[in-house]
């Protein structure tokens, strides 16, 4: 699994978006990712998303308002490469082992029209499936099939809440009181 995985979320529109897109951060650190660039202005989702990591711990963090382009050059520059998640592309399966094998990795996903550049720019287009979906799920998916360990058992260090895995019921161990 590469070292260090960000994901780049494109084209969120404040109003219409800030559910999936806080869903897409909150998936992509639970599933493995260390953070988040925002190719948008949304000060509140940024502070949500570092809410949940204080919270539960882990060092997630969320750089709002990037310039996709830059943020893309910039990672290639320093040796990263980018993987685009749409419906179009090589399927997932088998594009797993090269990003796999990979050490920088950035994800790209779209809200509204990605612009073809993203497809020229990437070192991957990959579809995962070829239907329309959630880019939530295809975040999901792709961290699981990349994870070099069950990314469902990732313990998160220095949060006031741990979720306690039991059988029946809900058990929060809270470290504020």
């Amino acid at each position: 699994m590469p070292e260090k995985i960000v994901i780049l979320r494109l084209g969120h529109r404040p109003q219409r978006d800030k559910r999936i897109t806080t869903h897409v951060g909150l998936t992509a650190r639970a599933f493995g990712a260390e953070g988040m660039l925002l190719a948008s202005d949304d000060k509140k989702l940024s502070e949500n998303i570092a809410d949940v990591s204080n919270r539960f711990g882990g060092d997630f963090y969320v750089n709002n308002d990037v310039s996709w382009k830059a943020e893309i050059k910039k990672w290639k520059e320093d040796g990263g490469k980018v993987c685009h998640l749409s419906m179009y592309g090589i399927n997932l399966p088998d594009a797993v082992p090269e990003i796999k094998d990979c050490e920088k990795l950035m994800i790209v996903v779209g809200a509204e029209k990605v612009p073809f550049e993203i497809y020229e720019m990437a070192d991957w287009n990959v579809a995962v499936g070829n239907q329309p979906h959630s880019e939530v799920a295809a975040v999901a998916v792709t961290l699981d099939r990349i994870a070099g360990t069950d990314p469902l058992r990732a313990e998160f260090e220095g949060g006031e809440l741990t979720i306690v895995p039991e059988k029946c019921g809900k058990k929060v161990i809270d470290r504020r009181e």
